[in-house]
């Protein structure tokens, strides 16, 4: 068998297939056109010294030669887009994240709950709700969530429960440990419920989710102002059957918000999320399972008065 290189030339060694012959607008045109003389040296303007970064006549205005990229793939004045994330964001960041502001939400509450004596704890509890929720607002709408801000969040969240724990403890004994447990078995219920594909996370669920969310915090701030007037306000946390169903509804909308904090994680991962979006994730988990323990606290704490 011939060479497969040497198919197309016949015993005179000229190729089988010859190209077109120029036309004479062709070759008046390559004759026309400079010679070939290499590659050039900038040209220097009259004032410029060589070896400067000042451009003369001739040279490109942004130097000889042209500066290289930006550190990170961004190319030429970020004409190539946002570069790639150094590394994607995977469930095991995730699961790590949510281990330490919990771990550091337990450890703060502990001692919250040792150090703090039976009197004159509401004032630090005031200071740290305030500012946990000023935090909190701060890391949702911006979206700044990185180590140092979200486990500021998950110490003020600790002194905040430990305090609060401890006044149900004294009034209730037992109840903690009984919210802590419920509060855990609906974390569980609810991861399980979203693998299996029980829930599927559609924009009407996700809508219809952040709608009722919406709805219950305007409630809650309108029974406040309303309590600055009469003693119950809207009798919404002053026990009884509307505060008790008050609270079922609130671990229904929460626990349907660890639904959508699941999914934000699954799609996080799956379109390739930056590493550092983890601690946003791990975020807004510790948020949910805060809101959702104090509303198992508080239903507890309405039943065993009854």
């Amino acid at each position: 068998m011939p060479n497969p290189v040497l198919r197309g030339f016949g015993q005179t060694g000229a190729p089988r297939s010859q190209a077109p012959t120029p036309s004479p607008q062709q070759l008046q045109g390559w004759y026309n056109s400079p010679s070939y003389q290499g590659p050039q040296a900038p040209q220097l303007g009259p004032y410029a010294q060589p070896g400067s970064a000042q451009p003369g006549y001739g040279q490109p205005a942004g130097g000889y030669p042209p500066p290289a990229p930006p550190a990170g793939g961004g190319g030429y004045g970020g004409g190539f887009g946002p570069a790639a994330p150094t590394r994607y964001m995977t469930l095991d960041d995730v699961v790590v994240r949510t281990a330490m502001l919990l771990g550091t939400l337990l450890m703060v509450g502990a001692a919250t709950w040792i150090l703090t004596p039976d009197t004159g704890a509401w004032g630090l509890v005031i200071v740290a709700l305030i500012a946990g929720l000023g935090l909190g607002l701060y890391i949702s709408f911006t979206g700044k969530a990185n180590a140092v801000t979200t486990l500021i969040y998950a110490g003020l969240q600790g002194v905040v429960l430990g305090a609060i724990s401890r006044a149900f403890e004294q009034q209730w004994p037992g109840i903690v440990v009984q919210a802590i447990t419920g509060t855990v078995m609906v974390a569980v219920g609810v991861l399980v419920v979203y693998k299996t594909g029980a829930i599927r996370v559609t924009p009407k669920f996700t809508r219809i989710v952040i709608a009722a969310t919406f709805g219950l915090v305007g409630l809650m701030l309108v029974n406040l102002v309303a309590m600055l007037f009469t003693s119950d306000g809207l009798g919404l946390r002053s026990g009884g059957p509307l505060a008790i169903g008050f609270s079922l509804v609130c671990i229904v909308i929460a626990a349907l918000n660890l639904v959508l904090d699941f999914d934000m994680i699954e799609q996080g991962i799956r379109h390739g999320a930056d590493e550092k979006f983890a601690w946003y994730a791990s975020f807004g988990i510790l948020v949910t399972l805060v809101w959702l323990y104090l509303e198992i606290l508080r239903l507890l704490g309405y039943l065993r008065s009854d």
